[in-house]
């Protein structure tokens, strides 16, 4: 973790896709007061599970897992984050600790905005605190969702909605196909819940059936329509 060239909300590329997306260039300034700009390297832990939280992580640049550990040890990732995305923003408002881990899938430049100056924002703008709420709503919908799959849903059936949730969230490298993130099979066996032999095998399974290929630690697809039908997803 180190300082890292400060980012200026009032010409940040992720403003309109951030939760002070509704800020006029005044407020923004005053943000830009208050906060730090930190440097995560790959695999560095942004906000630890259990501690107290001292504000607000926003992700200018990169990508972050957000992570709890199960009473097994065992890493179970519950959340993916990129740009613009807010992180700890529940246990601030809760006052608890953080639920959750949050660890840099890659070089990440991050925002910190002290708890104050969040509170003082969302209090004296009331379309900041509706942002608030629709992300409170937006993470609550993944996580009940996440619990359905885990418990009814076939193992292919999660893997491949996993594939086309990193799609969703990272998108796809310039070819069009390969996505624009890299995660181990342990983490993607832990984002859909299931042991890693079997995400590997199932990962072999896709690429012999020509849905997707598997360049190095690189995923790709090759048929997002097939994926979408054994992913069984009606929207």
């Amino acid at each position: 973790m180190i300082s890292t060239e400060f980012v200026d909300c009032v010409n940040c590329k992720s403003r309109n896709k951030s939760v002070f997306c509704t800020l006029e260039n005044p407020e923004l300034e005053a943000l830009n007061d208050a906060k730090k700009c930190i440097l995560f390297k790959k695999g560095e832990i942004i906000l630890h599970e259990g501690s107290y939280p001292r504000g607000l992580y926003c992700v200018s640049s990169g990508k972050v897992k957000v992570v709890q550990l199960g009473v097994d040890g065992k890493e179970q990732i519950v959340h993916l984050a990129g740009s613009a995305d807010a992180l700890g923003f529940r246990a601030i408002i809760s006052g608890d600790k953080y639920s959750c881990s949050a660890v840099a899938l890659e070089d990440c430049s991050i925002c910190f905005i002290p708890k104050e100056v969040f509170f003082s924002v969302v209090e004296k703008n009331p379309k900041v605190a509706m942002q608030v709420m629709h992300l409170f709503s937006k993470v609550l919908k993944q996580a009940e969702k996440q619990i359905t799959n885990i418990a009814q849903r076939p193992v292919k059936e999660r893997i491949a909605q996993c594939l086309l949730l990193l799609k969703e969230c990272y998108g796809y490298e310039p070819d069009k196909k390969t996505l624009n993130v890299t995660l181990t099979r342990e983490e993607l066996a832990n984002l859909s819940g299931t042991a890693r032999e079997t995400a590997i095998r199932l990962l072999f399974d896709l690429k012999e059936e020509k849905i997707i290929d598997l360049p190095g630690k690189k995923i790709a697809i090759l048929n997002e329509k097939e994926l979408i039908h054994i992913a069984n997803l009606t929207d």
